[in-house]
């Protein structure tokens, strides 16, 4: 997920202009499917790969998740809203039982849905293949430990407080998202390892950021071979001087839109590649390309910090120009924060190889930094910019757990952080005096709050949190973009990041994951 995907920030000065994707008021609904019945001929037979025009009025946004199926290479088409009514996956797989009582899925070998009846051999067929996919791995959320009454607040606990079992069937709410994000991800990932932020118009690229929390998701639910797939398309794509290019098209062709390199994304991929290998030991050797990788990304940050010890200014996940920010003359938190835990993933990662020379390099870079926050961040509270009175934005989750060690510094701005960004819907905007659409809730951040609630220990808010998300979900389960004031999805939906983000954030409230340390 990037800011400016949709473009519903049209004051807060992000290049670019794309229109923004907003679900209809209920009274324009009938307008909606006249026009997604001309549309849907020629763009809903696609895959998720389609190319649609997202400066037309097509209703890609609205569609509640895509349909799948069992076979290779396991392509994506998005459900009409006009058969969504009544239809829902059959439970652990990407196969959509419509309300009629059809079967729509992707056959092997295509890239076009069929709808069959329910008893049809090859729907059947598909449905196993899903289902086997994720039992392979693992899917966190049913060994989430539950106090005997959780009175977290939120419609989830009020829908279960007449339940028989509702601490078992909570843990299934939470294992029913995470089966779906986890599906959701692989429908999003290209057979060359490429990872699509979604579907439709301005999110079918390849976001670096984005793709190594796709790895990292993949990696703890035990699904290395997807988490190689895309760390190799990384690999292959990055450039000889350690940058990526902003974004990739499914082709692995940099997108030549005039967006310079981002630096956070060389922190977030170093971050994932470390990420891998402490689940996979033998990562060296069934994957040749990370460690270049690793060795060229890494080598271009600790070069690129300064005499302050900081990098140069530079886009982040927000992906407006550093002109517009508060300090322009500094880097943002968005961008210190991933390059401190990718200097020190990757200081990590050489001293387990025995690249001790590496090692020692990457890790006096990683303290020459940490000190600057120290310095430059921590007297103001980290907000965004290092500035008396900074906006406080979710990048500050950056330097929680599972990125950074517990700090109690560090986790009172998470909340209060949280707390300038929460909506009346339960929601969050992405900081603080937000200049788009302030009633508009983002999921990937709540995501981010969720996951560092949940890494740094912090169970009751990390519950709140998925409670929202899970609450908050397309009518077929699928994690949109965003929620509007009314609780309704109002962006792309599935979206690869705040997929990524709840798995990651289930599985912490399972188990510790690993964090780098500062060595």
């Amino acid at each position: 997920m990037t800011i400016d995907r949709a473009r519903p920030i049209e004051a807060a000065g992000p290049a670019g202009s794309v229109r923004s994707a907003r679900i209809p008021r209920a009274g324009a609904w009938s307008k909606v499917r006249r026009t997604v019945a001309l549309l849907l001929v020629a763009a809903l037979v696609a895959t998720c790969g389609a190319n649609l025009d997202p400066n037309s009025a097509g209703p890609g946004w609205a569609s509640p998740g895509l349909v799948g199926g069992g076979g290779w290479p396991f392509n994506g088409s998005p459900l009409s809203p006009a058969d969504a009514r009544g239809a829902a996956y059959v439970p652990d797989s990407s196969v959509v039982r419509l309300g009629d009582g059809r079967i729509r899925f992707i056959p092997f070998g295509s890239d076009t849905p069929m709808t069959v009846a329910a008893n049809d051999p090859r729907a059947k067929a598909a449905i196993r293949s899903d289902s086997a996919w994720l039992a392979r791995g693992t899917v966190p959320g049913e060994k989430i430990t539950l106090p005997p009454r959780d009175t977290s607040p939120g419609t989830l606990s009020q829908d279960l407080s007449n339940s028989p079992n509702p601490l078992s069937d909570r843990r299934k709410a939470y294992r029913d998202m995470a089966a779906r994000a986890l599906l959701d991800l692989r429908l999003l990932t290209r057979p060359n390892g490429a990872s699509l932020a979604s579907w439709y118009g301005d999110w079918r690229y390849t976001w670096p950021r984005d793709s190594a929390f796709t790895i990292a998701a993949f990696t703890i639910t035990d699904h290395p071979a997807e988490a190689r797939r895309v760390l190799r398309f990384l690999a292959r794509v990055q450039n000889d001087n350690g940058l990526w290019a902003a974004r990739y098209n499914p082709d692995g062709s940099a997108v030549a839109d005039g967006r310079p390199p981002q630096l956070d994304s060389l922190g977030w991929v170093l971050w994932a590649a470390w990420f891998y290998r402490t689940q996979n030991p033998d990562a060296a050797q069934e994957l040749p390309e990370l460690w270049p990788m690793v060795q060229r990304a890494a080598d271009r940050l600790a070069r690129s910090l300064d005499a302050e010890g900081l990098p140069p200014p530079s886009s982040d996940y927000w992906e407006r120009s550093h002109a517009g920010e508060q300090d322009p003359r500094r880097p943002t938190l968005g961008v210190v924060a991933p390059v401190l835990a990718g200097l020190r993933s990757a200081a990590e990662l050489a001293r387990d190889l025995g690249k001790t020379r590496q090692a020692g390099r990457w890790q006096v870079a990683s303290h020459r930094l940490s000190d600057a926050v120290a310095r430059q961040f921590t007297p103001y509270g980290y907000p965004r910019s290092p500035i008396q009175g900074g906006r406080m934005d979710t990048s500050v989750t950056f330097l929680a757990p599972p990125f950074a060690p517990s700090d109690p510094g560090v986790n009172a701005a998470v909340d209060q952080a949280f707390a300038r960004q929460r909506l009346s819907n339960g929601g969050v905007l992405p900081g603080e005096k937000w200049a788009g659409d302030k009633h508009t809730a983002w999921t990937p951040e709540m995501a981010m709050f969720t996951l560092a609630a949940a890494a740094s220990g912090q169970g009751v808010q990390a519950r709140e949190r998925l409670d929202w998300l899970t609450e908050h979900r397309t009518s077929l389960g699928a994690l949109p973009e965003k929620i509007d004031d009314h609780g309704r999805p109002a962006g792309v939906a599935p979206l690869g990041w705040t997929a990524s983000a709840v798995i990651l954030s289930l599985a912490a409230l399972e188990h510790p994951l690993p964090v780098p340390t500062p060595g």
